[in-house]
């Protein structure tokens, strides 16, 4: 008699947890895309339908230069982080193994492993030194730090799909006197361009939605919409941020549904 393997899904009670820790995790989130359409002032009296919240947040000009600064860091800090992970995923894939390989994926991928508070604390530490010794303030710092802690949201997805790559391709390439260059840019980028868009949109929202380096690292007048929703929030719980909240809730979603859309493995 053939023995019958294991499977979660047959526990008892499987199909009840789960529906509970789904609504614990998508609950809250469902209230409050609710309540970004009341009517009334009230977080949690419900006064009727209105998009006079959304009116409210888009005429705020506070709220406009935020979402201008959250999507050039975020847009900036994708491109770069992208591109130094793609380097780095070619560096540590196409290439016989090495002693020190282990320790330098470590690496990569430590902004994962420590906690965020931490990696704020050294950046903060480095860039006020930097910005004593040069006068400079500017949105670079928030970037160029962002883009650091980004590095391994968007290394995972190019590593994963070199590593499934398979080398018949780029092999034909280089027997047919193609440089490793020529190879690269009409082989092996074109197959892994899905890699990279799909990290570059993961950073970018890995970017859109922080707070903690934000808060750390950012000058006067450089508020992102994360920190000028959580300095709201410290005032009065107002009827806009939640508005300003499903707005971003939305964009990720998207962002989200094209990434797995561009990871998803084919038949």
């Amino acid at each position: 008699m053939a023995r019958r393997s294991f499977s979660v899904t047959d526990l008892p009670g499987f199909s009840t947890v789960a529906m509970m820790v789904f609504a614990a995790l998508y609950a809250p989130m469902v209230v409050l895309v609710v309540y970004s359409f009341n009517q009334g002032q009230s977080p949690a009296t419900w006064e009727g339908f209105s998009l006079d919240w959304y009116r409210v947040a888009w005429a705020n000009d506070e709220v406009k230069n935020a979402t201008v600064n959250s999507l050039i860091i975020a847009t900036c800090a994708a491109i770069l982080s992208t591109a130094l992970a793609t380097l780095a995923a070619l560096g540590t894939t196409r290439r016989k193994g090495f002693k020190g390989q282990t320790f330098i994926y470590a690496m990569i991928n430590q902004p994962l492993m420590v906690p965020e508070i931490v990696t704020a604390v050294a950046l903060l530490l480095v860039t006020a030194a930097i910005k004593k010794s040069t006068g400079y303030t500017g949105l670079g710092y928030l970037i160029v730090a962002h883009a650091a802690f980004c590095i391994p949201f968007a290394y995972l997805p190019i590593r994963a799909r070199l590593e499934g790559m398979d080398l018949t391709l780029e092999t034909a390439a280089a027997d047919l006197y193609a440089s490793p260059w020529q190879t690269f840019r009409r082989v092996t980028l074109p197959l892994l361009a899905p890699a990279i868009f799909a990290g570059a949109m993961l950073a970018f929202v890995t970017s859109l939605d922080d707070v903690v380096i934000t808060e750390f690292i950012k000058s006067p007048g450089q508020d992102t919409l994360p920190t000028y929703m959580l300095g709201q929030l410290r005032r009065a719980m107002k009827p806009d941020v939640n508005a300003i909240s499903t707005a971003l809730l939305a964009l990720t979603l998207v962002l989200l549904s094209l990434f797995y859309l561009l990871t998803r493995k084919k038949d």
